[in-house]
């Protein structure tokens, strides 16, 4: 996206946006699903959960890592992830608000 396009949206218009990008992935959510459940940093547990290879996880890792969701922490030569308390609870605020709005309808049809 250009930068003028950028400027179109709202800063929080942008970041749930980002994060729904992250979310656009059935791995990322069993992921994300497995990490929640667990309540502690796990690490090559995973691979075997989800049943795919070890480039592919780690390629779905990335991409929720760099949105923040989880961290991730050197562990010998493993990677802990666990999730980011304080980025769980932004996410889940935009998308609260985006969705709690409420919709009318003109004579109970659309379009």
């Amino acid at each position: 996206m250009g930068i003028t396009k950028i400027k179109t949206y709202q800063s929080n218009e942008l970041e749930l946006a980002a994060f729904s990008k992250a979310l656009g992935h059935p791995a990322r959510i069993k992921i994300l699903n497995y990490l929640v459940k667990q309540k502690k940093c796990v690490n090559s547990d995973l691979i075997s959960e989800l049943g795919l290879a070890q480039s592919t996880v780690s390629q779905h890792l990335k991409e929720l890592k760099n949105i923040g969701l989880i961290q991730g922490t050197v562990s010998g030569v493993s990677m802990n992830y666990c999730i980011d308390r304080r980025k769980w609870t932004k996410a889940k605020a935009l998308i609260l608000e985006l969705f709690d709005k409420e919709i009318e309808r003109w004579n109970n049809e659309c379009c």
